[in-house]
């Protein structure tokens, strides 16, 4: 490992002195790459200089502790020893978790989708509320959540949101969200009391570049219409709805959120890419079955993870076995305990797949 970490520094200092170079900002594509390793180095790097640290204060306590005659001055080396071994030991552990495999996608923007699954106008109300619960939380994290296109019902519900989220890391928190979320509650319309279960399905996708996925002209066709639904002043009186077929996988994107035709066309493209990428991922994963299930947030999409109960108050993460009593302040956008933990699963099923192969 620690080998590793030397070229890994050295790595850092190099990526450094070209950042300083002259001319190198003028290179948008090479300054933009650069910074991007950079940012991927700076909490390795740091952390291990803060090993070395920690190493060398503890050698000096023990040299020290060798020739001091002083109790008083004994007693304290002794515990600045303790102090840095401890520190140490909490290095190490953090050294090694930041030396994980990364997954390629998770400094990347997100297309989330949800849909309603059982339950009809309940679910539909159901997802509804978790994409409100996903736009607060981006909004508690300063991500920025861009609608690509809703089928809302007229009660409120929608049985189908596609929305774009952009903001640092998006991607690594919430990819740990795709699955079937389930809900059990006494529906408004329910006038015997009985709880009912209803289920809607997340799916979240990295963002494709146009680099990462070429689109032949030849596999679409484009239309475009009039947007339905509430719209605002222009959007239900123009043609600026965009519907786009992919002829070789049968994939249809619609997007009618924006006035522009043009704005929708770009918001369209950028959905049908980033499906096209999201294909590729899952074949990749799919070769990868034993890898798949070892790891949290990566599993079939058709997994139940999450279940939300409103009689009791509870929301549980079946994939960690984690229940909280907060489920309002869940709904309301507060994930980032149930994200933590499903990170730390993660991060362990890692660990252990990697000491088996060591």
């Amino acid at each position: 490992m620690f080998g590793q970490l030397e070229d890994l520094e050295r790595r850092f200092e190099e990526v450094l002195n070209e950042l300083n170079e002259p001319g190198t900002a003028n290179d948008q594509q090479r300054y933009q790459k650069l910074m991007k390793e950079h940012a991927e180095l700076l909490p390795v790097v740091e952390a291990y200089r803060e090993y070395k640290k920690a190493k060398q204060d503890a050698e000096d306590a023990v040299s020290m502790l060798e020739e001091e005659k002083d109790p008083d001055m004994r007693e304290m080396l002794k515990e600045e020893y303790a102090a840095a071994k401890q520190r140490i030991v909490e290095l190490e552990k953090k050294l090694t978790l930041l030396l994980l495999p990364k997954d390629p996608n998770d400094g990347k923007d997100v297309v989330v989708e949800i849909r309603a699954g059982a339950g009809g106008d309940e679910a539909a109300l159901f997802a509804a509320e978790l994409y409100r619960m996903y736009a607060h939380y981006a909004e508690s994290r300063r991500w920025r959540v861009e609608m690509v296109n809703a089928d809302e019902t007229g009660i409120g519900g929608m049985k189908e949101v596609e929305f774009i989220v952009s903001g640092n890391g998006a991607y690594s928190v919430l990819k740990y969200e795709s699955g079937v979320h389930r809900v059990q509650r006494v529906p408004e319309t329910e006038s015997g009391g009985r709880i009912h279960t209803s289920t809607a399905t997340v799916a979240v996708m990295p963002e494709a570049e146009e680099v990462e996925v070429q689109i032949d002209e030849k596999d679409i066709r484009i239309d475009v219409m009039r947007a339905s639904g509430n719209g605002g002043q222009c959007v239900n009186t123009t043609d600026s709805a965009v519907r786009l077929t992919h002829y070789p996988t049968g994939i249809v994107i619609y997007s009618q959120t924006e006035k522009s035709q043009i704005q929708n066309k770009e918001k369209a493209f950028a959905l049908l890419r980033t499906k096209l990428y999201d294909l590729e991922c899952q074949k990749a994963h799919n070769a990868e079955a034993d890898l798949r299930r070892s790891q949290i947030g990566t599993g079939d999409r058709s997994e139940k993870i999450r279940t939300y109960n409103f009689p009791q108050g509870r929301v549980t993460d079946h994939r960690i076995g984690l229940t909280l009593y907060k489920i309002d302040k869940v709904m309301d956008g507060d994930l980032q305990e149930i994200i933590d933990a499903c990170v730390t699963a993660d991060q362990a099923a890692k660990l252990s797949r990697m000491n088996e192969t060591a």
